[in-house]
């Protein structure tokens, strides 16, 4: 495994207790790089992956340390990178921490892809689907329309289908 300090995101953004991207309070981490590009974006300034500030896996941990809460992966799109974004769940999870993913990828196309599957096999939730204006709905738990759909990681792999979140 390479070292904490040569992994380095580019973090849009760090949220402290934040009690929207999730149950409870959390540590919202926004990482920069989004493929998608939904139309109707709220944050089309985090599509660049090169945006945001460089900050190593060290730091931000030692972020979530001192916040001691939950942490969301968000963005942009984490899984647009997905080989860094993995030693972030792996430690994250080491440190005992839950942590949810916010992709514009369906699970379909997470479970057909063996890197971004494995990226998220160690995350406990995944926020799930192309933000669609069209099913824009504000009133929605944890998503902005409704096509979105909040996925029970370990269980859904584990019974080869899809378990939502309660």
């Amino acid at each position: 495994m390479p070292q904490s300090d040569n992994i380095v995101f580019n973090v849009l953004s760090i949220m402290r207790g934040t009690t929207v991207d999730g149950p409870g309070f959390r540590t919202s981490i926004y990482l920069a790089g989004c493929n998608h590009r939904c139309p109707g974006c709220h944050n089309p300034s985090s599509w660049n992956k090169t945006g945001g500030t460089p900050t190593t896996l060290s730091k931000i941990l030692d972020i979530v340390e001192e916040e001691d809460f939950n942490v969301t992966l968000s963005g942009g799109d984490p899984l647009c990178n997905p080989k860094s974004t993995k030693f972030l769940i792996d430690a994250l999870k080491r440190n005992g921490r839950n942590v949810w993913v916010y992709t514009g990828y369906t699970w379909e196309e997470i479970i057909a892809t063996p890197l971004l599957t494995d990226t998220i096999r160690n995350a406990d939730v995944v926020v799930e689907g192309p933000f669609i204006m069209a099913q824009k709905d504000p009133d929605l738990l944890f998503r902005g329309s409704a096509n979105q759909r909040i996925i029970d990681i370990q269980e859904s792999l584990a019974s080869s289908k899809i378990i939502l979140w309660q």
